[in-house]
């Protein structure tokens, strides 16, 4: 986004909202991947004391990749789901009276299981519950409340190369995996809309999990031209990195942005249109760092700005690249208007942040720190995390710390067992390029404590880590 650098892809919309709000440089996603994060999000929990770690299916089967097979049996769609007793921001701020939605990719539970939203705070629900039907921008269905609605387009799936006898220099041969009648982002925008407006005279709390820009590559046609000329020629990618082939994959991935930008933009005049933008706080901000397939790419636009944007370093690792991610916050009337702060925040502070806005009683088991006190300018207010934790069983099988300037972080647990710490000083190594532990051996060690303080044995057998004792 320009607001952070971005040379490349037009985000005036979101510009508008730091130029107007809070720009935070020290944020960071609850995990490298989509449920895992968002569960954070949910629940202010950290990975430590999560229940959902990974972003594992509920079903070991292929066939949550074809589509048919979903629509023909509902059961196998969506990831581990979010067990009845966990408290969400959602219910919180439902019970205070605010009416609540959540519009875009869920992914924290299927058909039929404790995790769907209209069971976890969410007065109303739109798109995609699974994350493998989200793998597509033109689905065949989408879920209203707990009714699937089926939409025009031809089921065509993911991570489908382009076939051998198609020319890839003709745009023709990518008709099928981009020329469909019903973009799901475009309907999505629809709904939010209309919630704010069914609200007008009432608190809400939208919850817009935008896919966007999540690969699959496509985007409406305008934006891709747009780009297209901008950019120049380009390559194709036929699909071999995975999910759909796409003819101008950076002019695509651009477009996406944008159009995202230009959702915000909507969202942003609904709100003044209806008379409660002055008495909104908008935060916006992503799931993870940039990714590494499916013909995105990181290295030509920048994505991770200073920090290492490669694979074991990005999206699924829980290096800078993988979960330092932009916020930003506006709030009329109360945040300053062009403000920068580097207070230390993760995705597990937004609970307790929203609910202290609301006047609500925090909830007694979290690990986040509301950051309230930094929205409204009152800093001697403001408390601040010791330390930041996270772990993820899987690319290997990681942990990592935040404490101050230092970053620890543990890589292939899983794989070789290994616990040995790679210390980073990130005040002159954002790329964490140089391991520094053997000359902090006192910083290496109270961050191997932390570690193990932090872990907690997983609720589901499948989001353990043998080496750090999960049977």
């Amino acid at each position: 986004m320009g607001a952070y650098g971005q040379q490349k892809i037009e985000t005036p919309n979101i510009d508008a909202l730091a130029r107007n709000g809070m720009l935070f440089t020290q944020h960071y996603a609850g995990s490298p991947v989509c449920a895992p994060s968002r569960y954070m999000l949910m629940t202010g929990r950290h990975p430590g004391h999560a229940y959902i770690r990974n972003n594992r299916p509920r079903h070991a089967d292929r066939r949550i990749w074809d589509f048919e097979a979903l629509r023909e049996n509902p059961a196998l769609e969506g990831q581990i789901a979010i067990p009845d007793s966990t408290l969400t921001v959602g219910e919180k701020l439902q019970h205070a009276g605010y009416q609540t939605a959540a519009i875009g990719k869920w992914g924290l539970g299927g058909p039929g299981s404790s995790g769907l939203p209209n069971d976890q705070g969410f007065d109303f629900f739109y798109g995609y519950l699974g994350q493998a039907a989200a793998h597509t921008y033109y689905p065949i269905f989408l879920w209203k409340n707990k009714e699937r609605i089926s939409l025009d387009n031809e089921p065509v799936n993911p991570h489908t190369p382009l076939p051998d006898s198609l020319d890839p220099d003709d745009p023709k041969s990518y008709d099928r995996f981009q020329d469909q009648p019903d973009y799901s982002p475009a309907l999505m925008l629809e709904e939010a809309i209309g919630f704010i407006e069914r609200n007008r005279k009432q608190p809400f709390f939208l919850y817009f999990a935008s896919p966007l820009p999540h690969v699959s590559l496509q985007a409406p046609q305008r934006w891709v031209d747009y780009y297209r000329e901008k950019f120049g020629a380009e390559e194709p990618y036929v699909g071999d990195e995975g999910y759909t082939p796409n003819r101008y994959p950076r002019a695509t991935y651009a477009a996406m942005i944008s159009y995202l930008d230009e959702q915000v933009g909507a969202l942003v005049e609904k709100l003044k249109e209806t008379g409660q933008y002055d008495h909104t706080l908008i935060i916006f901000t992503s799931d993870n760092g940039p990714t590494y397939n499916g013909g995105t790419d990181a290295a030509f636009f920048d994505s991770a700005g200073k920090f290492n944007e490669n694979y074991g370093w990005g999206k699924g690792f829980l290096h800078e690249g993988g979960i330092r991610v932009p916020m930003i916050a506006s709030w009329p009337g109360v945040i300053e208007p062009g403000s920068t702060s580097d207070h230390l925040s993760a995705f597990w502070d937004i609970m307790p942040t929203l609910t202290d806005i609301a006047g609500v009683k925090r909830p007694e088991h979290t690990d986040g720190i509301s950051f309230a006190p930094t929205l409204r300018n009152m800093p001697d207010q403001q408390q601040e995390h010791e330390y930041l934790y996270w772990e993820f069983p899987a690319y290997g099988g990681q942990q990592a710390v935040r404490m101050g300037k230092w970053k620890g972080i543990r890589k292939n647990i899983l794989k070789e067992g290994k616990l040995d710490i790679a210390l980073y000083n990130l005040e002159n190594d954002p790329r964490e390029s140089r391991d520094v532990a053997d000359d902090y051996p006192e910083v290496t060690d109270k961050i191997g404590r932390i570690m193990q303080d932090a872990h907690t044995k997983p609720g589901h057998t499948s989001f353990g880590m043998p080496a750090l004792g999960d049977r």
